[in-house]
């Protein structure tokens, strides 16, 4: 390599340090968002309590897990289909979209609620003290019990992977998931 190699190296480094992040594009989120309503609801609260709530979840979180559907590495035939289809800024204009929205609670049955509220506490860890999410790990707080516990089901038979709710869904027992996702669900 020599010396005016190295100057134009550096000089290409200086600049791709400096130059601003891309940022993303809300309104572009939300034209791209038409398709994801007819689940996730116009505003991304579901209406269906089988499919995930959106709005207010982490950009990071969303941005992550329509990657994940994107690279197979999380399954879901129709996501998995709309996603292949989505560059990386449609990914991150839809995940800042839906993190701008306000999230609402589903609600959830008060005496399930109850139980689960001393079994929550090791989900703070992760998801943050009021669950509402922590960067790639989604926010609970208001989501839909029957999503939530479907997901812990998942969890704990392996059908979806992520090594620590893997761990962590095995050592629920049903009622307890049931409880669980009521809590979350109510806040």
């Amino acid at each position: 390599m020599n010396k005016h190699d190295f100057k134009m190296g550096f000089i290409l480094l200086l600049t791709l340090c400096i130059m601003p992040a891309r940022a993303a594009d809300i309104n572009a989120g939300k034209s791209k968002a038409a398709v994801c309503a007819g689940c996730h609801g116009s505003a991304g609260v579901s209406n269906n309590p089988m499919w995930p709530t959106l709005a207010g979840q982490s950009s990071a979180y969303l941005e992550k897990q329509l990657k994940n559907f994107k690279a197979g590495l999380r399954e879901n035939s129709t996501m998995s289909a709309i996603a292949k289809d989505l560059s990386d800024a449609d990914m991150q204009n839809l995940a800042a979209y839906f993190a701008s929205l306000p999230g609402k609670s589903a609600g959830g049955d008060a005496a399930f609620a109850a139980k689960g509220k001393e079994k929550a506490a090791m989900c703070m860890g992760c998801h943050g003290q009021e669950l509402k999410g922590n960067g790639q790990f989604p926010k609970l707080a208001g989501q839909h019990p029957d999503y939530l516990a479907k997901q812990l089901h998942d969890f704990k038979s392996g059908e979806r992977k992520s090594g620590q709710m893997n761990a962590i869904s095995k050592t629920l027992s049903d009622d307890d998931i049931k409880a669980l996702a009521e809590y979350l669900g109510a806040l």
